[in-house]
């Protein structure tokens, strides 16, 4: 039983099409899921399906997809892992189901579901910033409960911010950017395993393993330049950890304030800032990019 107050979120990834209904408070009242499939017409088709297993009615509808999103045209681009060039999703979206849609590109969802959940006012006035480890680095910010887009859109775009020229090569075009050692794609190249790349690299660094040692140095301390630099550009409340890397758990968590802790000891400036009392996890049991999603919807009509 749906109202007018009730909202659909979709989550998009390269993996799985992720539906929520949420009622005016937020609460998840059903989930549907299903596989994703590439293409301009099974995305469209795909998403339409959860819509159409969520409800009947004709409610707004929130769309979390990866890749370049206008969330004022609703179109997107260079959506790599779906085999999307270009498309106008919010127009296709609409005409298939009658009701009004609204893209956002899918880190700054999570960042939107992620706040919601975690912070503990969401109505008060704060801010979150939200860091994705996914196979890719990127970062979203909400201030009172709206996401922040900037001019261009490219507002958390921090896995190409070049660190280190003389580092390594980039998907972008640049060498020594912070997603080539801060991210699950980096973790998988700097330590292939077979399995979850970096819940076997911090057990083998807890066994004295010196190549692991020196391997969860380099990435933590990457990782560290991230929360760091998000926290000096941004100042938010709460820097939430979230993407696939975020599923290693508390180990990541304690291995990132050892490194923050280290770096307080050495700088009276960085141990003023109190990055780890900012710091949380993602919940890995919700479904917080479909969530915000939803969320998005807010105020359109």
């Amino acid at each position: 039983m749906t109202d007018d107050t009730s909202r659909i979120g979709i989550d998009i990834g390269g993996t799985k099409i992720e539906g929520v209904l949420i009622d005016a408070s937020g609460s998840v009242l059903s989930t549907y899921r299903i596989p994703s499939r590439p293409g301009e017409e099974r995305v469209v088709e795909d998403a339409c399906r959860v819509v159409a297993n969520l409800t009947s009615d004709p409610l707004p509808i929130g769309i979390g997809i990866p890749g370049q999103v206008d969330h004022l045209s609703g179109q997107i681009s260079n959506v790599v892992n779906l085999g999307i060039s270009t498309l106008n999703l919010a127009d296709r979206i609409s005409k298939r189901t009658g009701s009004v849609a609204h893209i956002e590109n899918d880190v700054n969802a999570a960042a939107l579901g992620a706040a919601r959940i975690i912070a503990d006012h969401p109505s008060s006035d704060h801010s979150v910033a939200f860091v994705n480890l996914g196979t890719g680095l990127a970062a979203g910010l909400v201030l009172d409960g709206t996401i922040v887009h900037g001019v261009s859109g490219s507002l958390g775009e921090i896995g190409h911010l070049p660190v280190d020229p003389n580092g390594f090569e980039c998907s972008c075009g640049q060498h020594g950017c912070l997603e080539t050692v801060a991210s699950g794609g980096a973790v998988s190249r700097l330590w292939p395993t077979a399995g979850h790349a970096m819940p076997d690299l911090i057990s083998k660094t807890s066994h004295g393993d010196q190549l692991a040692k020196k391997v969860l140095g380099i990435i933590m301390h990457a990782i560290a330049d991230t929360v760091q630099i998000t926290v000096q550009a941004y100042d938010p409340d709460l820097v939430i950890i979230g993407g696939g890397m975020a599923r290693t758990g508390r180990p990541l968590i304690d291995s990132l304030v050892s490194e923050l802790g280290r770096r307080a000891k050495e700088s009276p400036f960085v141990a003023n800032l109190g990055i780890p009392e900012r710091i949380r996890l993602a919940p890995m049991d919700k479904p917080i990019g479909a969530i915000g999603a939803a969320l998005s919807t807010v105020d359109i009509s």
